[in-house]
Order: structure tokens, then sequence, then C-alpha cells
């Protein structure tokens, strides 16, 4: 496929896999995707170390970074501050609820994790503007071809180290009025995500919202997002304008994904209406696979969710501790296992190789093609 969106990334089949998985970005790269490395939680050290790992599988095949930077942070820490800082402001009431929530499901909240990435106080402050600069010291290092921000416009730093490297920015957008602010930043790829995907979302469809963002989008490209999991889907989105179409949970459910065993089987079981749009996880809307974690902080008893990021700072200790104990056959424990997950997740049936998964969108996207052909053609 000869596309502008195509020639800009250097690829030949515009589906786009973000995951935080360095595995799974370098698999589908090396399918004829473009995987995308979404850094969020990571300290530069970590981001480094990951990059240098897909540089090496990807052998120059094109790959991009996300970095989660928030435009609208109501908490935000002074230079040189450690995660310590924002741990100090977690109300006591908070920390008791997860204690006594885990200890009902038969874990034990004190266990030590062993876990540097969710139990270090030390690290640097997640979200915050000083770690994101950080971060983009280190991924303008390496040879990407795509750099994007989520929750808002990128910082103006990230706009013009991306102009400078000839390096494309993408932003996400989850209604009209965010994609107009997104346009007139600089941005050079609108993703519209709309309600149906995981992790963070706004409310709007994706069948809605795609034709919205491109009413206002100009000559930038316009990738859909949320609920794409087939590649007849995503024939469909360009059929209505979009230059390609940038997916998550679709590879939540593969060999090479992140996620544990147990959420992988909830995935399978589960149908669209099994997941949820909720705080409990990160402190700002994200849709999730509903379960008794999401249930108990909607419950009568919850103290109610905190800001971004102290509500992700007591909750990504206790997910390890919850996903830890389920593995260890813990039925109880298996109950509040959750994950960022899609309404596609209905669509998933088994566990695949990434390599299936792009060659299926391939197969069905040329699928859809033909059989669009043969209705104009009146065959």
């Amino acid at each position: 496929m000869d596309t502008p969106l195509c020639r800009m990334l250097g690829i030949g089949f515009p589906l786009l896999a973000f995951s935080h998985c360095r595995d799974v970005v370098a698999a589908v790269s090396k399918a004829g995707g473009f995987g995308v490395f979404g850094a969020a939680g990571y300290t530069p050290e970590e981001l480094e170390q990951a990059l240098r790992w897909i540089d090496a599988e990807v052998a120059g095949r094109p790959y991009g970074v996300d970095l989660l930077i928030p435009e609208n942070l109501s908490i935000r820490t002074e230079g040189g501050a450690s995660s310590a800082a924002l741990l100090a402001q977690i109300p006591a009431q908070h920390r008791a609820f997860v204690q006594d929530l885990l200890r009902r499901h038969g874990i034990d909240p004190d266990r030590p994790l062993g876990d540097r990435r969710r139990d270090d106080p030390d690290r640097p402050p997640p979200y915050q503007r000083e770690t994101g600069e950080r971060l983009m010291d280190v991924a303008f290092r390496h040879p990407i071809q795509l750099i994007a921000n989520a929750l808002g416009v990128p910082p103006a730093s990230m706009l013009g180290r991306a102009k400078a490297a000839g390096i494309p920015c993408a932003a996400l957008v989850g209604a009209r009025e965010h994609a107009l602010r997104q346009v007139e930043a600089g941005v050079d790829i609108l993703v519209a995500q709309g309600g149906e995907a995981g992790g963070h979302c706004g409310e709007v469809s994706t069948m809605v919202l795609v034709p919205e963002v491109l009413r206002v989008a100009g000559s930038t490209p316009v990738l859909a997002a949320g609920g794409i999991m087939t590649g007849r889907q995503m024939a469909g989105c360009m059929a209505m304008g979009a230059a390609g179409a940038w997916t998550g949970s679709v590879w939540l459910a593969t060999a090479e994904a992140e996620t544990s065993p147990v959420f992988r089987e909830k995935m399978v079981a589960a149908r669209s209406r099994d997941t949820v749009r909720s705080r409990g996880r990160t402190g700002k809307p994200a849709r999730q696979l509903r379960s008794a974690w999401t249930e108990a902080w909607e419950g009568p008893d919850s103290p109610g969710t905190l800001p971004m990021p102290l509500q992700g700072l007591i909750s990504e200790p206790a997910m390890a501790r919850i996903n830890r104990a389920a593995e260890g056959g813990s039925e109880s424990a298996r109950a509040l296992v959750s994950y960022f997950v899609g309404q596609g997740v209905g669509l998933v049936e088994g566990v695949q190789s990434c390599r299936g998964v792009v060659e299926g969108f391939m197969q069905e996207f040329a699928e859809a093609l033909e059989a669009m052909r043969s209705l104009a053609e009146g065959d």
C-alpha cells in the first residue's frame, strides 16, 4: 500500500500497534505492521534498555514511542522530586481501603513485591514534565519513526524536537474540539480514539468520532482507534476516510503480550459488555475489564478515587500483588484481576502470535476491499 501515511512512517500496511510490551512492538514491526511502545511509568533508564532491545530486534524496521505526558495534571511535583513526594500525599483512608480489599481476597498487602517499577519510592514521579523531558532525551537518541502523546496537546518541546528530527508527532483525541486544538498546535497525525477503546478514552464512539475529526483535520492524517480488532473493521474505518488504524486491545491476547495468563483467560471468556470506564486504576476514566477491583471503587464503601497520578501509585502495586496471587492459584485473587482493554474484547476467541494477528488483519482487509469492489461492479 502506498499512501502519504505509509510513506511518512516507512511502512506498507497502515496498522499501528500500541503496546506496553517491547516483545509485541518488535513482533508487529517485523510482521509488517508498525509497533508503538507505550512508555508510561518507565524511568529513562528503563526506556533506554527497552528501546535498545527493540532496535536490535527490529533490525531497521520502523517503530514508534508513546509518552504519556498529560496536558492537565492536578498534582505536579517540583524538579528533582521522587515518587516519595507523591506517596506522602495519599490519604490514610485510601491506603486502608486497598489493604482491606486485598486481605478480603486472601492477599497480603505488606508482602514485598521485589519489583522496582511498582514498589520503589525513589523512582522519578510518573507523568511529570521533568520526567517526560528525560524520557524524550532517551527516545530521540533512538531511530524511532514516530513519537506520540496521550491526554492532551503534546508539550511544545516534544513538537519542537520531533520537527527538528524529522519525526512525525501524533496525538490522541476523543472529541472534535480536541482535534481542533491538536491541529492548531501542529501535530502531524491525529489518532481519533473512540470510547470503545481500552485505557484512557472519551465517550464518543469510533463510528461517530472518526468522521467528526476528519471534518476538522484538513491535511493532517487521521488514524481510527477504539474497538478495532479485525481487518474488516480497519477497512471500514478507511472507507470513512481514516488513513489507517491504531490498535491496542487486540495485542493483549497474544503470546508475546505482557498480560498474565489469568488475564488472557479472562479476556477470551469476556464479552463486549464486560468492560467499564473507571477511575479506579489511574484516577482518570480508563476502560478496563470489569472485576471485583473496579466494582469496589464504585461501591458504597469506596473513599472515592484519587487524582492522577496518586491513584496509580496505590493501584499498580496492588495489581502486581493480585496478579502474583492469581497466578499462584488463588481463585479469590482471580476475581480482582483486571487490565486496560476495550469493548472489542468480545471479538477475542483465543491467544495468537503477533504475526498471526498482523497476517489476519491483512487477509481480512484484502477480503473487505474485494467485497466492496464486487458491490461497486454489481457482481
